[in-house]
């Protein structure tokens, strides 16, 4: 046991670092969740009681995590109940930053050639350039984790995803494609397919390659296209803003593009226009192939809570952005299992016309034969059963 902890000491004491920072990353998303929605200034003023506005100190009363408990979920002058979510978003985030390090940098489940030795630099060379390409490819999905719960729980609570999460998350995405281009933190020469002789599959044939003869990911997965041609070169920052761009254009334009279908069909509205920006942020920070898989997981998930609901209490409508964040998460994080299966399809630009018709017309009809099912939505005290008011509208 004592070997244990001389071994694993620093790794031990950065994972309960990360926690700590995790929970306190997770108090500002509570005040991001609390004021955006409704155009409030996230810095000013200082945290305060919502009922009586008492000022809030640091001091026992905003430590993230305990507070909640030390004060019994209520404020300590006019005792108004503060809502379970204020605690749960902070162990959400915590929670989130120490899975993520230890799933992406001690595991090194992306398979990083340049990350095998992880664990050995983490405990003995801690902070120090060989550890630095990890720690930044950690924060760039840390801080992807933060806006994604940040925007799912604004989603949940007010049914707005407000512009002041996604579009600086876009633009900061933007910024991070360009600085760190596939196949970043690999070099080219590790990232770059072997081709093989025998079955005549060479680099501009990456449609054809199998799962065992894959480009190797980087911190995005993927370029924007493959293989990088000559006018925008593999680690170029043209490549990754590209990528970035791509990722960002298609996340926003394919939820455009399904709520088009969806209210066509169903002859009211669908979606909103929030999801579609949640989306173009994600993509910006992983380009537009896993933003794909990420909306259809999310669908998925989304589906798995809206039956429920529908069943028990006759509700036919459910925040996509929850749904949508946790698709995504489970994308990036499961990218290297995933994307083998579909590298011949994502590489191949006739096999993706077809695909992207095919969907299009399916979406279409579902939704016709869905909104036939319904039939036209009914008067209800003065307004259409259906419709939501301005607050509901992302």
């Amino acid at each position: 046991m004592q070997n244990f902890f001389i071994m694993n000491g620093p790794l031990i004491y950065l994972l309960v670092v990360l926690f700590i920072c995790g929970a306190m990353v997770g108090s500002f998303v509570n005040v991001v969740v609390a004021r955006l929605p409704y155009e409030k200034s996230i810095i000013w003023p200082g945290s305060r009681c919502f009922r009586c506005l008492r000022p809030i100190p640091f001091f026992f009363e905003n430590i993230p995590l305990l507070s909640y408990w030390l004060l019994g979920g209520r404020c300590k002058v006019c005792r108004a109940p503060f809502s379970m979510r204020y605690f749960f978003v902070e162990l959400l985030v915590a929670v989130g930053f120490v899975v993520l390090f230890y799933l992406e940098i001690v595991k090194n489940i992306h398979h990083i050639p340049a990350f095998d030795d992880n664990v050995n630099q983490i405990r003995f060379r801690l902070l120090t350039a060989g550890s630095l390409p990890m720690l930044w490819f950690f924060l760039h999905h840390a801080l992807l984790y933060t806006l994604l719960v940040a925007a799912a729980f604004c989603d949940l609570e007010d049914r707005t995803i407000p512009l002041g999460i996604t579009l600086p998350g876009t633009i900061i995405g933007l910024i991070l494609a360009t600085v760190f281009a596939w196949p970043w933190p690999n070099t080219l020469a590790e990232a770059m397919p072997k081709a093989d002789p025998m079955l005549r599959v060479q680099f501009e044939d990456w449609w054809m390659l199998g799962p065992n003869q894959m480009q190797k990911a980087g911190l995005y997965p993927w370029p924007v296209w493959g293989p990088p041609p000559a006018w925008m070169p593999g680690g170029g920052p043209l490549l990754g803003l590209l990528t970035g761009l791509a990722g960002a254009l298609t996340g926003t334009l394919m939820l455009r593009g399904v709520k088009f279908l969806f209210e066509k069909g169903l002859g009211k509205e669908a979606l909103g226009m929030g999801d579609a920006d949640m989306m173009m942020m994600a993509g910006a920070f992983l380009g537009w192939q896993p933003i794909i898989v990420a909306f259809l997981l999310g669908a998925v998930v989304s589906l798995v809570f809206a039956v429920p609901r529908l069943i028990a209490r006759g509700e036919n409508t459910l925040p996509f952005g929850p749904g949508l964040a946790v698709g995504i998460v489970i994308t990036w994080l499961g990218w290297y299992w995933i994307g083998p299966q579909l590298q011949s399809l994502f590489f191949n630009a006739t096999f993706l016309a077809i695909l992207g018709g095919l969907c299009a017309v399916v979406l279409f009809l579902m939704s016709y034969l869905i909104g036939k099912v319904q039939g036209p939505p009914k008067e209800k005290d003065g307004r259409k059963e259906g419709t939501m008011d301005k607050k509901a509208i992302h």
